[in-house]
């Protein structure tokens, strides 16, 4: 899914990420055989490899990918102080502790890793710029996220039966690279305005939230925070406030916010349902920059 030929949900990506697909990973599988030890860069390995340990005979490995690795496997990557690439995915870790010795990272993807609840260890990575969390079980809060001044690529993400929820948005305060900020199948626990911190992001050039994951107030709140920094996954300057979506034979007009709803288009009162959610986001519109404008005067 970090394919830079998806444009979708996921947008162009081939600046920020130079890791292999989930999907490609099994072709750089160690149970294929490592042709070229001395020379080979991206290797895959999981619990069931019965060669794994040939990786310690590849001083050039840049790239690994554990999926489904054991325990042992985990603590043996701590070795490979010179990798750039790391992929870990359905694993259970009781800390992050193995990940601080590998300085060189750049790349970083946790797919299905739970057990653990503190990302500070992320922290002492000084090269680290794209990082991928996702379905992260025990994590809520991410204020272990601060102080990782090189990231310019975010995603936080969970799944359609799992929301991941996020406790507060405070640790966008220690993240003044980011430039890519990718909020998929998440909760927001914090109260409105909920993204304040996100007027410290000078870099920002993209916020990545697909329709009903936050409330109206939210989107709106982004919306007047940072104008000129591109939404959606079209490019857009701001949200559509509806999109059309058929189903069956009838077509509705499905409103932005999260709860808001949708409406059928051949009711006769579907034109004023649209008005009143656009005037409703505009007035939210205007608080937030209410709130702004406060809060650079306390600044």
């Amino acid at each position: 899914m970090m394919e830079e030929e998806i444009p979708g949900l996921y947008g162009h990506i081939k600046k920020y990420w130079k890791m292999i697909p989930t999907h490609h990973t099994r072709a750089y599988s160690v149970d294929k055989g490592i042709a070229g030890m001395k020379t080979v860069k991206t290797l895959t390995i999981s619990k069931s490899s019965q060669n794994w340990k040939d990786i310690f005979n590849c001083p050039e490995l840049e790239e690994l990918h554990l999926d489904q690795p054991s325990h042992e496997q985990v603590q043996a990557v701590s070795n490979f102080i010179q990798l750039k690439r790391l992929r870990i995915k359905e694993y259970r870790a009781k800390d992050l502790a193995f990940i601080k010795n590998l300085v060189h990272l750049e790349e970083v993807a946790l797919e299905y890793v739970s057990g653990f609840s503190d990302l500070s260890p992320l922290q002492d990575l000084p090269n680290l710029s794209s990082l991928h969390l996702e379905n992260l079980r025990k994590v809520s809060d991410f204020g272990g996220l601060k102080g990782i001044k090189g990231l310019k690529y975010l995603l936080i993400d969970g799944t359609l039966d799992w929301k991941q929820p996020i406790d507060n948005f405070s640790f966008l305060e220690g993240l003044p690279d980011l430039e890519i900020l990718s909020l998929m199948f998440v909760i927001s626990r914090a109260a409105f305005p909920a993204f304040l911190p996100a007027l410290q992001l000078k870099n920002i050039l993209e916020i990545r939230i697909p329709a009903g994951i936050v409330t109206t107030e939210e989107y709106a709140f982004l919306d007047a925070a940072l104008p000129h920094v591109k939404k959606g996954y079209q490019n857009e300057a701001s949200w559509p406030l509806y999109s059309m979506r058929a189903v069956g034979d009838q077509e509705y007009a499905i409103f932005l916010g999260k709860g808001e709803g949708k409406v059928k288009l051949n009711r006769s009162d579907a034109k004023d349902a649209i008005e009143d959610y656009q005037k409703k986001y505009e007035l939210y519109r205007q608080k937030s920059l209410e709130i702004i404008k406060n809060y650079y005067k306390m600044q």
